[in-house]
This record gives C-alpha cells, structure tokens and sequence, in this order.
C-alpha cells in the first residue's frame, strides 16, 4: 500500500506558550512541524496591547527567575526577565513593610540559629506596678517590648520561624513536596503552625497574587511549588511586555512553521480540517489551545473552573515612591490584590517622562471598578490618583484555570497514539506548567513516532479557500 501523503508529521493546534514550546523540542529533533493558530498573532492570553507608547499585559502574570523551563526551553534564551525588588512590599494598617524570602543553605541555617537563638533566650516579664514618683530599683526588669501594631509578619521570633519555612521550602525536592498530603491552600496554612498573623499578613496575599486565586482554594501541593520558587528566586516581568515569550519563541521556529488566521474545526490522529485550507494530514495532532476550545476539539476533555482577572493600566507624570516594588494588601481593604509601577521594573513599557502603574484585582470586579480601583491605589500608595489616567482596563473572565484539591499536577498529554494535548491545564496553571505541559507532550510524540527516525520535508499549506 503507498503510505500516505503527509503534508507534515506533527501538527499543533494553538500558538500559544505550550504549543510553541513543543514545536520548538519538535523541530530540533527533526520533526516537521506546523503550528496553526486562529488569531492573528501568537501568545493566546500572553498578549500585550500598545497604546500611545505603552505596553500593556492582559493579565500581567508573575513570574520567577526560579522557574526551571524558562532555562530548559529551547529558544527562550534570550528572554530578557527583569526582577522586582526583592521580596515583595506589604501594605498594612497604613504603612509599608518589606518582606523577602531567604535564599541558600546558609540562609536557613542562619535562620533557624535566629530562632534557637530568640526561643531560648530569657523572656523578660512586666515590672510590679509602682508609684508614678518612685524611683526604679536598679536591675529591675524592663517591660517586654510589644510588636509594632502595623507590622504583618508577628514578632522577630515569627518572621525568624518565617525564615526558616521559606529558605526550607527553596530546598525541598519537588518530588518530597508533591508526596504532602494535598488539603485546600487555606487549611494548609493554618495546620502549620505559623502565627495567624503571619499568615493572613503576608502568606496569603502573597499566594493570592501568585496563584489569581483570593480564597485559596488551590490544592497546597501547588501553593507549595508557588512559595518553592518565591523563596528560591526574584519575581520579574519579561522586558518588552509578556507577549515576549511567545514571540521568542515564535521567532525561533524554522520560517513558515506558524501559521495565524486558520481555525481548526475538527481533530483526529491523522489530519486535521480547517475552515480555510480543507484538511492537513500529519502523522500526530498536538492539541495546545486553552482548556475549553480544547475540549470543543476534544469531546470529553474535563473543563476547570477558572479564576477571573481584571488588569487596570493608568500614568501618571508623578509616580508612587515605591520603586520597583511588587505592592500587596495584607489588609484587603479593596478590590486591588496587587499591584506595582511597572516601567520602574521594565522602562520599555513606558514612554520617557511618564509610569505605568498597573494593578490586579482577582474575582469578579466591582461594577464602577476604575473608580473603586483608584480610591484603593490611593491608600495603597499613599498619593492623590485622581489625576492618572486610566489607559485601560482588562478583564479576563478564564483568565487562570482553577486548581482546587485534588490537583493532578502531571494530567496526561498523551490521549493515544496520534492525538495530544497541553496547556497549563495539563499541569499547573503558570508559565512554568504552562512550557513544562508542552515539553511533556513533545516528549511523548518523539517517543511515540520513535525518535531518530527520518522524517520528510513539510509540504505547503493548500490555498486558503474563498470565504
């Protein structure tokens, strides 16, 4: 029998980070690869809107020089990430306090002696209460000092023990944590035996804006992994906006590998039908769209809930004093979970003489939400904001794919022998799942066609037909 015409051996569905990543490990291997999107440009919801000058993100993911693809994955070496100052800034009861993660062996060695060393030391108690007039005995013990009212992170034994927890955490093989048993973040937080305070002043909004998720609902394994690579790198944003990724790894691709504007309509093994060009034949279909045009391609793929995300750009010619601070409420006293003066982080993503400040709230937003989001930037940043300009205002109703307990974490990409899909659905729901759900499935289709094999050149896409 002729075996049949190929027109390439693998195709991917989506342009976005994952399906890029995979044609990247595809084509390195020798497989020829096409990728087919429906939008005009790559990125899917890593996309940068330009507005007078700016760079704004859609939704502003965090994320983390400790994110191991953004090293692994071929064709983003020259990603440019530029890092928040370290630790992130908190805001509480009216003021700012700086809280950072340890890093290193010696840091948590240095914290725990901090806490043997607070622990065993002799606690000092209140003096008998005395007349106003009368003179203090010499050697009589001094009242304890009280912890600072404002101060999120407890007393200095608290943030030593804090210490401690997150330079350990920077150190856990991810296997040992993946083995914890799972319970909502939540529940896990208040099992560990950190102070109240510590938790709800800076472990949950700090987790709420790396996971987009306000309740903390996310299965603890994956909070664990987002406090992991807090504590063991530098959060940042990727210079030139987000859709930086995408376009790297775009540009990196053998030309004419990407192609926009054609939508799939149908998906099997061996082909796949598009509304402009009939039907392409392939060896292998990888599936690398979000999780619910996946599953319209894919009938009985499991659709996540999802945590909306709103992105509130403004400028100012005055910008907050907070530098290239990552601002959070550890209050929550508003709609803005976090939010930072970006173009002091990447001053790409300003014109000169102006910021960009721009601000997350997570959930449904408020119905007026710039005004309630600039009458909470205004406590936050201690500054009038009624004359910035809002530049725009995103909202994101699937912006993130829910991860509640339980979580699996490696979901399979391989359907059966020909079909496969990816996706931070497939893994966690960051950039660092995101690229890891794509090098697993390009794994599994070089495995599944037998790497070293010798492929044949991609044929051109037929004519697109006549709408």
């Amino acid at each position: 029998m002729l075996e049949p015409a190929y027109q390439a051996d693998v195709v991917v569905v989506g342009a976005g980070i994952a399906g890029l990543a995979a044609a990247h490990r595809l084509t390195s291997a020798g497989v020829t690869t096409t990728v087919l999107e429906a939008a005009h440009g790559v990125g899917g919801r890593m996309a940068t809107e330009k507005v007078d000058g700016f760079r704004l993100d859609r939704i502003g993911q965090l994320l983390s020089t400790a994110y191991p693809e953004l090293r692994r994955t071929p064709g983003l070496d020259g990603l440019a990430l530029l890092p928040f100052a370290p630790g992130v800034l908190l805001h509480s009861e009216g003021r700012h306090h700086r809280a950072g993660a340890p890093a290193g062996a010696r840091g948590a060695r240095g914290a725990l002696h901090a806490v043997r060393a607070l622990a065993s030391a002799p606690r000092s108690v209140p003096a008998p209460r005395r007349p106003a007039n009368a003179p203090r005995a010499s050697g009589s013990p001094a009242t304890a000092p009280r912890p600072r009212a404002g101060a999120p992170l407890g007393t200095a034994v608290d943030q030593a023990r804090l210490g401690a927890a997150l330079t350990r955490l920077a150190n856990t093989p991810v296997e040992r944590l993946l083995a914890r048993p799972e319970l909502p973040a939540a529940q896990a937080l208040a099992v560990r035996g950190l102070p109240a305070r510590t938790i709800d002043g800076f472990l949950r909004p700090l987790l709420a804006a790396l996971l987009c998720d306000p309740d903390l609902t996310t299965s603890s394994r994956c909070a664990d992994l987002a406090l992991r690579a807090f504590a063991g790198g530098r959060l940042g944003l990727p210079e030139g906006g987000a859709e930086a990724l995408p376009e790297l790894l775009a540009r990196a691709l053998p030309p004419g590998t990407v192609h926009t504007g054609v939508r799939v309509t149908s998906v099997a093994t061996n082909a796949v039908a598009t509304a402009e060009h009939g039907v392409i034949r392939c060896r292998a279909v990888l599936v690398a769209t979000d999780a619910r045009a996946a599953a319209e391609l894919l009938p009985g793929l499991r659709v996540p809930d999802f945590h909306p995300v709103t992105v509130v750009h403004h400028t100012t010619d005055e910008p907050p004093t907070t530098g290239a601070s990552l601002l959070l409420d550890a209050d929550r006293g508003g709609p803005v979970a976090h939010t930072a003066v970006v173009s002091h982080v990447d001053p790409s993503r300003a014109p000169a003489g102006r910021a960009l400040v721009s601000s997350t709230v997570l959930g449904p937003p408020p119905s007026d939400v710039d005004t309630a989001v600039r009458m909470h930037l205004s406590r936050l940043y201690g500054t009038p904001t009624t004359r910035w300009e809002t530049l725009a205002v995103h909202h994101t109703s699937e912006a993130v794919p829910a991860m509640r307990a339980p979580h699996d974490l490696r979901r399979p990409v391989r359907l059966l022998a020909g079909l496969y899909v990816c996706g931070d659905h497939r893994d966690t729901s960051t950039v660092q799942g995101a690229l890891h759900s794509g090098h697993r499935a390009s794994a599994a289709i070089l495995t599944d066609l037998g790497a070293g094999r010798p492929m044949h050149s991609a044929d051109p896409l037929p004519t697109a037909r006549a709408a």
